[in-house]
């Protein structure tokens, strides 16, 4: 099948997870299908981008689907539609260029290219949405108090919701990282022309192994950047409520945290020597294999998280909150450890921190279940099928 492929993200280097997602589905589809991929590379990007920067080529737009998400509030508020969802002139005349080819399906990753989509004629329609900015929204939206921000939170709730379900039923499947999402999604749609379905993250567990590194006593790693905001509400909340816990009791504890800090208000953050910033790393395999344990203390966002998939694979045991280990198919005490209140996740890291033998035992469980049903092989394989069934469904009458 000829596919045109749509990335919100450029993929090179592969440094977040949404990069990753992206990266390992178009390997999917490419290994079975003649596949055209044009991705979001914002214009600092732009000039080292190449279509040939990695194992398979895509085309690099100049432009930052995101650029206008940094607009003073009001402006945010007044706009019918989220500004992440902002047309892009450049990104449409390098879709409409390829309208005159013939395409079996046309794929957009996450609802930002979405709108794209729609600008060539395809025989079938598929969006990976990821995690729906209107879920999203609607946790938010949910988990304030104040009435004011409750208030604002609904309102963007709202217009993610109405932009969701117009572009949705203009495909014939979609696709989403988390079981929770499903019910959402399906409530937007007529499911006998729009197919959702349950396409979860994935690691690729032969570039992630154990043993790349030798795990450090008392060393604690987080793998996320602070520049998302959901990364940096963990942080906050880990330092300020769990960490002083941990060190009355392992003072030599220390822990490291990977991802870039560009723009990131640190004074919001209880930092002390026994916090490394790390910054870029260009391989975060290393500090999570080198850490005793990682930590994923999310109370936000959606979706499900690859820093833990990632742990995971490589042999480092985890303790996390429920929020964090959303959207895995993971049992506490077996795969990993989970608390969600400040003094319950300081006792259950120091247990962590203490026991060598749960941790060997925990890191051995949670190695076969990636293994079993978190590969990306087997995920890329689920995903060119929800595609393939798309362009069938389409040709019937």
């Amino acid at each position: 099948m000829n596919i045109l492929f749509l990335s919100t993200w450029y993929p090179f280097p592969p440094d977040n997870g949404s990069k990753l997602r992206a990266l390992y589905l178009l390997r999917a589809l490419e290994a079975q299908h003649d596949v055209t991929a044009l991705a979001f590379c914002p214009r600092s990007d732009y000039e080292t981008a190449s279509p040939d920067a990695g194992d398979v080529p895509v085309i690099p737009v100049a432009d930052d689907p995101f650029r206008h998400v940094g607009a003073p509030p009001w402006v945010r508020y007044l706009s019918p539609t989220p500004l992440a969802f902002r047309a892009s002139p450049v990104m449409q005349n390098a879709v409409v260029s390829l309208s005159t080819r013939s395409w079996d399906a046309v794929v957009a990753v996450q609802m930002s290219v979405a709108q794209y989509a729609l600008a060539v004629d395809a025989r079938a329609r598929i969006i990976d949405v990821d995690t729906a900015l209107s879920y999203q929204m609607r946790e938010r939206h949910m988990a304030l108090q104040r009435p004011i921000a409750r208030a604002s939170a609904w309102v963007s709730w709202q217009k993610a919701f109405r932009y969701d379900r117009k572009m949705l039923g203009r495909f014939q499947a979609a696709a989403v990282v988390s079981q929770a999402e499903i019910a959402p999604l399906q409530a937007m749609v007529d499911q006998d022309r729009c197919r959702v379905a349950l396409i979860p993250n994935g690691v690729d567990c032969t570039h992630n192994r154990p043993g790349l590194a030798q795990p450090r006593p008392d060393a604690l790693v987080y793998n996320g950047s602070l520049t998302y905001s959901a990364n940096y509400d963990a942080m906050q909340w880990f330092l300020a409520e769990v960490w002083p816990q941990v060190r009355a009791q392992r003072p030599d504890a220390a822990l490291t945290i990977t991802g870039s800090t560009a723009g990131v208000d640190l004074g919001g953050l209880a930092l002390d020597r026994s916090v490394t910033l790390a910054g870029y790393v260009p391989d975060v395999r290393i500090p999570v294999a080198e850490a005793s344990l990682a930590i994923a203390p999310i109370r936000q966002g959606g979706g499900t998280r690859l820093k833990i998939l990632e742990a995971m694979a490589l042999g480092t045991p985890v303790v996390a909150t429920s929020k964090g280990a959303e959207g895995l198919d993971v049992a506490d005490g077996e795969h990993l450890l989970l608390a969600d209140e400040p003094q319950r996740f300081a006792a259950r890291t120091l247990e962590m921190m203490g026991n060598a033998e749960l941790r060997l035992r925990l890191a051995a469980n949670a190695r076969r279940l990636v293994e079993q049903h978190y590969d990306w092989r087997a995920i890329g394989r689920r995903f060119t099928s929800l595609v393939e069934d798309a362009v069938r469904q389409s040709a019937r009458p």
